[in-house]
């Protein structure tokens, strides 16, 4: 890294949306796909080469030119992200990898997504948002009540959990910056649980083998 000032290689996000972009195409072949998404402002201060989480997938820029950046998807990306199902004119949210010296204003979110999820149920309290998610039963160790979780690469906090449900909370902000606000019933969004979670498990796995 040229500049502890610089982006982080490799990616590294906070889950705090920067901007909300639209998909131009999707290309997909045998081999994985390309995909091209309109972001006006983070189009112009990237370059190739720099990871952008695109629905909380973490990409490497591969082309900008007139407001627009494309990226190059593997196969696996595709089987374990919803980018498979991006039509022309679907919004995503967008997120630079964090600078050295930014702000985590929300918590560490790596771009890795876990699985994908649908969502059960949309209910609006007042000018919030209450998201039931399912849950998946290979991750629900990693979810718990007051702790964080990404969807669709938006850093929140785990208001309940249920036996094959979580529930999230978003505030009119929330709605109206991402794309999340445009949520219902049987949509599948991308899902990263809290990396702490993921590792504590994995050390008390080690710990008992």
């Amino acid at each position: 890294m040229g500049c502890i000032a610089g982006w982080i290689v490799g990616g590294m996000f906070t889950g705090l949306v920067e901007e909300a972009g639209r998909c131009e195409w999707l290309r997909i072949g045998e081999s994985g796909a390309q995909l091209a998404i309109r972001a006006p402002r983070i189009a112009a201060t990237v370059h190739i080469g720099d990871s952008v989480a695109v629905n909380g997938c973490c990409l490497t820029v591969t082309r900008t030119a007139d407001s627009v950046m494309e990226f190059d998807l593997l196969v696996e990306t595709l089987r374990r992200t919803n980018l498979e199902s991006l039509a022309p004119g679907a919004g995503v949210n967008l997120e630079r990898s964090l600078a050295a010296d930014g702000r985590l204003g929300g918590h560490f979110v790596q771009g890795h997504v876990d699985t994908t999820t649908k969502v059960r149920s949309v209910a609006r309290q007042g000018a919030d948002l209450r998201l039931d998610f399912e849950m998946p039963a290979e991750f629900a160790c990693y979810l718990a009540s007051k702790g964080s979780v990404a969807i669709n690469g938006v850093s929140l906090t785990v208001a309940e959990v249920g036996g094959d449900t979580f529930t999230v909370w978003i505030i009119p902000h929330t709605a109206a910056a991402t794309n999340l606000g445009a949520l219902a019933a049987g949509h599948t969004v991308n899902l990263e649980c809290d990396m702490l979670a993921k590792y504590t498990a994995r050390i008390l796995e080690c710990r008992r083998d």
